[in-house]
């Protein structure tokens, strides 16, 4: 059975920042035809502080090993491990943690799949607590944003779309 989970249009948006939206869907349009990915870093006082660009490594994977890695970066993405090490170490020596993992689905919608779920629940993902973000490109324009955020550690994903503050 295929798992997904989408936005609950029920449940209150979550308010992000204007300016990291932006900057979230400039790297998603950048990086077309693959999807972009990335970290928002913040702290208990501003949850979405700043956003790290990272290198999406999929292609590269799915040339070196297309058995291990079927998909290729415009469907799917692996994101550079030297790029989240140095976002970690960076929010922990400003007090902060990594807050958020973004990344961006190309022609299709917003919600988390199956593969961004085996990601998220690995035992040896490195950022357990954060909550997932999802750009949707559609024909070179941002058409959906949703943010996906545990309710407790361990607890299943719930879906959630996004405003923009004035911040």
């Amino acid at each position: 059975m295929r798992r997904r989970v989408d936005v609950d249009g029920s449940l209150p948006p979550v308010v992000i920042p204007g300016r990291i939206l932006n900057e979230l869907c400039a790297h998603a349009l950048e990086t077309l035809p693959e999807e972009c990915c990335g970290l928002i870093v913040g702290d208990a006082r501003q949850r979405y502080r700043g956003l790290v660009r990272c290198h999406n490594e999929m292609s590269r994977r799915h040339r070196e090993d297309p058995v291990a890695f079927p998909r290729d970066g415009r469907q799917g993405f692996y994101m550079s491990e030297g790029d989240y090490l140095r976002a970690r170490e960076q929010a922990r020596a400003e007090g902060g943690s990594v807050t958020a993992v973004y990344h961006s689905h190309v022609g299709v919608g917003s919600y988390l799949s199956e593969q961004d779920l085996e990601y998220a629940e690995n035992p040896f993902f490195p950022f357990p607590e954060a909550d997932q973000i999802v750009v949707a490109v559609f024909e070179r324009h941002v058409k959906g944003i949703g943010i996906f955020r545990r309710e407790g550690y361990g607890r299943p994903f719930a879906g959630r779309s996004v405003e923009a503050s004035g911040a």
